[in-house]
């Protein structure tokens, strides 16, 4: 008789440690008897046939590899009724037991519909942004954010010796929580996030006083779900008379080699992914909550927003006096 097959798929953007979460399903997958297939691409993968059947050996050296072996991407058509109607023949014609899908908001509405047609699913939070609620951190937000904060302490020697303020824009789309853990790990003076409402005048008067008592840099970590960084630099510049420059982070945050917090995370995840699935569970949520792994219902997780966390904004705050 045939194993069971799971299906596992990496989906949205990119993240370090989706590699050790693959890793993770593989192999755990393997030890409980199921046979693991790989979609490449994400949902396009799937809906074009592209996959390939992992083994043991398929993961070997990967836990250490930012991205994702299978590669990711955005798949419009999954938000059509044709585009899901395909997948779920698809699915359904080869077997599947269930699905790990690992990735974002995006990923997990996308197996939230896929589960209303009888399909399995479990998600793995896998984001940067850290935005995914049911979850206290996702996978590879832990590297992003010591990406983020090595570049800053760079970034601050040049500020030191020129006497610049320099605004240094964070990834994090709608959203602040990335910008804010930096903003505290690296010591900035300030942050601008789309949770709290910025008083531009306010912030000038503040910046000029920090010069007037002594500051001789300034760094201000901008989510980039604020707007232009550019032009808020130049908005400083214009009201302060102050140096400014302007310094976006990017893709950089995305890459790199995962931390061990990230790889621990991911393949902790993995393997309860697969236990779900092995006990009949659909429609969950993998993540961490005070310290433990907790299972969130994804209906519940995508129409639910995580909360910024305002006590850490104004201990923040307090420490850059």
């Amino acid at each position: 008789m045939a194993n069971k097959k799971i299906g596992i798929i990496t989906s949205g953007g990119d993240a370090p440690g989706m590699n050790a979460a693959v890793r993770s399903v593989v192999r755990t997958g393997i030890y409980s008897g199921f046979d693991i297939v790989g979609f490449k691409r994400g949902f396009k993968g799937l809906l074009d046939g592209e996959y390939q059947n992992m083994t043991v050996r398929s993961v070997s050296g990967t836990i250490n590899l930012g991205g994702t072996i299978l590669h990711t991407g955005r798949c419009p058509e999954m938000k059509t009724s044709i585009g899901l109607n395909k997948a779920v023949k698809i699915i359904k014609e080869m077997e599947f037991e269930g699905l790990v899908i690992i990735g974002g908001d995006g990923s997990l509405a996308a197996g939230n519909a896929l589960s209303k047609h009888g399909i399995k699913v479990i998600s793995i939070p896998a984001s940067i942004d850290n935005d995914v609620f049911g979850t206290d951190e996702t996978i590879g937000y832990d590297t992003a954010l010591n990406t983020a904060v090595e570049a800053i302490d760079k970034i601050r020697d040049t500020a030191n010796s020129h006497d610049r303020v320099f605004v240094v824009e964070i990834m994090g789309r709608e959203h602040g929580f990335l910008t804010l853990s930096v903003g505290i790990a690296s010591g900035v003076e300030l942050i601008v996030v789309p949770e709290v409402k910025l008083d531009r005048n306010a912030l000038y008067n503040e910046l000029r006083q920090g010069f007037m008592n002594g500051k001789t840099s300034l760094i201000i970590a901008f989510a980039e779900g604020c707007g232009n960084s550019g032009e808020f630099g130049n908005d400083i510049a214009k009201n302060t008379g102050l140096d400014v420059r302007v310094s976006n982070l990017g893709y950089i945050q995305r890459g790199g080699t995962p931390t061990a917090r990230t790889r621990i995370l991911a393949s902790i995840f993995g393997a309860h992914a697969v236990k779900l699935l092995k006990d009949g569970k659909s429609n969950l949520l993998v993540g961490i909550t005070d310290g433990k792994i907790s299972y969130t219902p994804v209906e519940v997780a995508i129409n639910s927003e995580k909360t910024f966390d305002i006590e850490t904004y104004n201990i923040l705050r307090k420490l850059s006096i």
